[in-house]
């Protein structure tokens, strides 16, 4: 008989009533959770150069502390940061934005940009990060799981936790840098253990995971869709499997980051035998912002307790240009300003030396009162070459959609806006290995668009000449991923083409057999 599911049980539940009966006994609101929070990182951070230069003891001084912290500092970008406080870090100075040496920096997937970004990730911030997962384990209650879950494994794929000597730093992902770090006592139910996660080779740590598989009793797998599809698919042809849950019939919960599951939910159906529970997570490289914290809910509950201010600039053309970029005086609000539906910017004040920063992310409140969120894009991946507007929310949409209607799987997808007979076309790049006519999908990919975006439509009558789709095979994107040292871990495939990205993309696809024989069809 099982004795520790249940106990770990139990203990959450107790917990759980003891967190609601503290709310109703003393309720405390957002807006004053966040004032805390800021007041704390002020706190700290008063002596480092960037609060000196800041003046934040002034700032803790005033009777409004977010209205003053608001118009002391500018908002910065990850170039504007890195240039002007970051890179003394890098350079092994102590004291620039946090207390102390930053030891440990975190590789950005860099979707947004060709090159990766590194993101400072401090002792505090780890200690909040586990802090955020421990409260995370704590909702599963809220899900009905059974006690036995808590005796399973736990699977998590990310990056190689075998980081990168730079000087007096280390660097790799994120998800690398946690691994590294997981608690000892979390040791026995972690998979797939410290040699495996030690390996930088893509192809051979999914090896070396199949061969392991076997002897698993895996309960949780934890990861960014596309690497645990492939992980999948490779598990499953490795034991000759109809599906997954043949190898592990306890396979319960699936936690997801990144990017939205919703255009990869068709494809991991096709892999489960048994129905398993799909939990969103926030997780961004500058910290652990939301996750799903109960059933039937598309919203992320955000952590306002955690070592993160969080502000928020409404993401329109008043506040951004064409291309995503910042434009001079936006203004941001904070949680006790926001409202329902408005797609935001995301900024973060952090306990790991990020001031005021636009990480890039857009998000939207499904509920102020619980505050709770979604996230809708990021500032530079979106179209809107004639006023369409067009976001990676609606994108995600119209390829779930496609995949539903042609019974197809799309695993990857990116589009990029064009010159197109003296006005303009969307070109889409399609990853997809079942049959399908490219014809077809164009056409119902477009139909979809334009139920979903008004704007949309209208350009697609003017401005908006066409739409053009080229379906390639997946290995396609992954061998791009590959070529940018970006396969595995945390990264993704930029769901939006611009500028040099778009460059090096048609560059490789010049280069790629698969693509040449396809153009020769």
């Amino acid at each position: 008989m099982p004795l520790l599911g249940p106990l770990i049980d139990r203990t959450i539940a107790i917990n759980d009533r003891l967190r609601e009966q503290r709310e109703r006994l003393l309720p405390v609101s957002a807006s004053k959770h966040q004032e805390r929070q800021l007041k704390r990182l002020l706190r700290k951070a008063a002596y480092t150069a960037f609060g000196r230069h800041y003046r934040f003891y002034n700032i803790l001084m005033e009777d409004d502390v977010i209205r003053a912290y608001r118009e002391s500092i500018p908002i910065f970008n990850y170039n504007s940061i890195q240039e002007q406080w970051w890179n003394k870090a890098l350079n092994g100075e102590a004291n620039i934005c946090w207390p102390g040496s930053t030891k440990y920096f975190a590789l950005s997937s860099g979707t947004s940009e060709s090159s990766s970004k590194r993101i400072p990730i401090t002792g505090d911030m780890i200690r909040a990060i586990k802090r955020a997962s421990v409260k995370q384990i704590l909702s599963a209650r809220h899900f009905g799981f059974p006690p036995e879950i808590f005796e399973k494994r736990v699977l998590m794929l990310g990056g190689s936790t075998d980081l990168n000597k730079r000087g007096k730093y280390f660097e790799g992902d994120l998800s690398g840098i946690s691994a590294k770090k997981i608690p000892y006592w979390f040791q026995v139910f972690y998979k797939p253990g410290r040699k495996i996660a030690q390996e930088k080779d893509w192809d051979k740590k999914l090896n070396e995971i199949a061969e392991k598989a076997g002897s698993w009793d895996i309960s949780i797998i934890v990861g960014v869709p596309a690497w645990i599809q492939i992980m999948l698919e490779r598990i499953i042809e490795w034991y000759d499997l109809e599906n997954i849950h043949e190898l592990w019939p306890n396979l319960i919960c699936y936690v997801h980051s990144g990017v939205s599951f919703e255009p990869y939910r068709s494809g991991f159906k096709k892999l489960f035998g048994k129905k398993v529970i799909d939990i969103n997570t926030y997780l961004a490289s500058e910290g652990f912002i939301a996750f799903t914290d109960r059933p039937d809910t598309e919203g992320m509950k955000m952590l306002l307790t955690n070592g993160i201010f969080y502000e928020f600039i409404p993401f329109n053309e008043e506040n951004f240009d064409e291309h995503g970029e910042l434009k001079p005086g936006a203004k941001a609000v904070y949680i006790g300003e926001v409202s329902e539906g408005i797609p935001y910017a995301l900024l973060l004040s952090t306990c790991a030396g990020a001031w005021r920063y636009l990480i890039g992310d857009v998000v939207q409140f499904t509920s102020v009162a619980r505050s709770e969120i979604i996230i809708t894009g990021r500032t530079k991946h979106y179209l809107s070459l004639t006023g369409e507007h067009l976001s990676v929310d609606n994108m995600n949409h119209a390829i779930e959609m496609v995949n539903d209607e042609l019974s197809i799987n799309i695993r990857e997808f990116s589009v990029a806006g064009i010159p197109y007979q003296g006005l303009f076309a969307h070109q889409w790049y399609i990853g997809c290995d079942d049959p399908v006519d490219q014809e077809l999908l164009r056409k119902k990919l477009d139909e979809h668009l334009i139920k979903l975006n008004d704007d949309y439509a209208i350009e697609r009558k003017s401005a908006l000449k066409e739409i053009l789709v080229t379906v390639l095979p997946t290995t396609v994107f992954m061998d791009w991923m590959r070529k940018q040292g970006k396969l595995g871990g945390q990264h993704k495939f930029p769901r939006v083409l611009k500028k040099k990205q778009l460059e090096d993309w048609l560059q490789f696809l010049s280069e790629s057999t698969d693509f040449q024989s396809i153009e020769a069809k």
